[in-house]
């Protein structure tokens, strides 16, 4: 059995998608995930399978479609992936630190992708950075820090140029989810 990191993409957000964790839970039973959890209502899913990660993100996609009408883009990673998201970061303490004096609310989040960009599409998402937003691409994952709000910055509204579905989560939500793998 592995060990997996499902994140939702769009759900409860602004009042849209609106989804009971509790009752996601009970919707993924029939699919043979072992020891479903939850964390936080925006759609963080921690389980194991010994199914592979696309039959998984194809299984729990068709689920939440069918059971809650509902079309959401599922971002898989291992336990070992995600570990090495957040032991890896490509930022600084310093330069994490500078953000964070001056950001409002999370200064550090990671966009997760299903698959890597490409090139020329991480150069189009790259040229929005400035001194205040920079970001790291490393693989399939997309290292985002802001010197001031995430709702604010140019950066976050150009993943799209990555031209891959995305589903981005504050430092403090990846740090918590690791130390809920280990429980």
């Amino acid at each position: 059995m592995t060990n997996y990191v499902a994140l939702l993409r769009g759900i409860n957000v602004g009042g849209h998608n609106k989804l009971k964790m509790a009752e996601l839970r009970e919707a993924l039973l029939p699919l043979g995930l072992q020891n479903i959890r939850t964390y936080i209502q925006s759609g963080n899913i921690l389980f194991e399978s010994s199914e592979s990660e696309e039959l998984l993100q194809q299984k729990i996609q068709e689920t939440i479609q069918t059971a809650f009408n509902i079309t959401s883009t599922v971002i898989i990673r291992t336990a070992e992936e995600l570990k090495y998201i957040v032991n890896n970061c490509p930022f600084s303490a310093q330069d994490m630190a500078v953000a964070s004096s001056t950001a409002v609310g999370e200064s550090l989040h990671v966009a997760l992708l299903p698959v890597a960009p490409t090139e020329e599409s991480g150069a189009k998402l790259l040229a929005y950075e400035s001194e205040k937003e920079r970001c790291i691409i490393n693989g399939r994952d997309v290292y985002l820090l802001f010197n001031d709000s995430i709702r604010n910055a140019k950066l976050s509204q150009q993943l799209h140029k990555l031209e891959v579905p995305t589903t981005v989560r504050n430092w403090k939500t990846m740090m918590k989810l690791v130390t809920l793998i280990d429980q």
